[in-house]
């Protein structure tokens, strides 16, 4: 059955000046994102986004940034868990904290409805000047957040060069992946989208930030006028490949009719089908017509490799030689 939420994300830049490190620059950074948040607040979403380390200022030196974290502490974590709260939808907390032991991690903090901490991921590939330069000490895990919608993940900015998390999306499936960042990613975004069969939601400081489908399409994204934007998203969804499926695709459109999109990106040969019906989910769409789900294809076509019978022999001849 349709299963769907509004999604806002900030891809604001971070707040300007130098406003010191006590309490006057605490309730400047709170009344800046009081400012961004007033923006997405009248969609009424469901999740909000911002982007990687979203409460420190430009113009902090080294020093400066612990000051500011030391006297910070719990305060603006506690603004976003109150816009959670009076908003009643989940809230992303992405910043750099202090752990018990002193050292830091950069991390995003999920709000529940209720405004409840619901843990923390932290970076698992901070830049190596981040942890030289700051002491920031790598994540060691990639959570799952269960939400009254599905199963939310996480991963800011460096991460998103590395395999080593991305596989570990790719096993544990999220409905939504959060990526909170400094930097844009490029095709990278499109290709986890795809890898990781989710909806990526992503916050850039300052640079374009949207939200793409399963199959790396962009639903929306924030301009150079707006830096912000919300959209609906359905996660009742299935990725399948055209092999083999045309014919039951065109089935289950003539069966179900408006209740049920397949989008095609184009050049893919995989299509995202989403069922828009209040009765039936797109998974027992795909079942009742036998349709081959898009993993269940590639799982097949690895054991028909495997395959002595399937395997050309050894040419015997040198690699290069030919």
């Amino acid at each position: 059955m349709a299963n769907r939420l509004t999604i806002s994300t900030i891809g604001c830049a971070p707040a300007g000046g130098n406003p010191g490190t006590g309490q006057e620059a605490v309730d400047r950074i709170i009344e800046f994102w009081e400012g961004k948040f007033a923006q997405v607040l009248p969609d009424r979403p469901d999740l909000i986004l911002v982007p990687e380390c979203c409460d420190r200022f430009s113009m902090h030196n080294g020093d400066e940034k612990m000051e500011f974290l030391r006297n910070r502490n719990r305060q603006v974590a506690d603004y976003f868990a109150s816009v959670a709260r009076d908003s009643r939808c989940y809230v992303a907390y992405p910043a750099l904290r202090i752990v018990e032991d002193g050292t830091l991690r950069n991390s995003v903090e999920l709000f529940d409805r209720d405004g409840d901490s619901m843990g923390f991921y932290n970076k698992n590939f901070p830049v190596i000047c981040e942890t030289e330069d700051d002491g920031v000490l790598c994540g060691r895990d990639a959570p799952l957040f269960h939400c009254d919608f599905g199963t939310v993940g996480c991963a800011i900015c460096f991460d998103l060069n590395f395999d080593e998390i991305r596989k570990r999306y790719v096993e544990s499936r999220p409905d939504v992946l959060l990526f909170a960042s400094m930097y844009h990613g490029g095709l990278m975004q499109p290709y986890w989208a795809y890898a990781c069969r989710t909806h990526l939601v992503t916050a850039i400081n300052g640079s374009p930030s949207g939200i793409l489908t399963p199959v790396g399409e962009t639903i929306a994204s924030s301009t150079n006028y707006f830096d912000f934007v919300s959209a609906s998203v359905n996660l009742d969804c299935e990725i399948v490949h055209l092999d083999g499926n045309w014919e039951k695709i065109r089935a289950m459109r003539e069966q179900y009719g408006p209740d049920v999109t397949v989008f095609d990106p184009g050049h893919l040969a995989s299509v995202l089908i989403t069922s828009e019906s209040d009765t039936v989910t797109s998974a027992r769409m795909v079942e009742e017509f036998e349709i081959e789900r898009l993993d269940h294809y590639f799982d097949r076509s690895v054991a028909h490799r495997a395959s002595p019978k399937n395997m050309a022999p050894e040419s015997g001849i040198p690699a290069g030689a030919g």
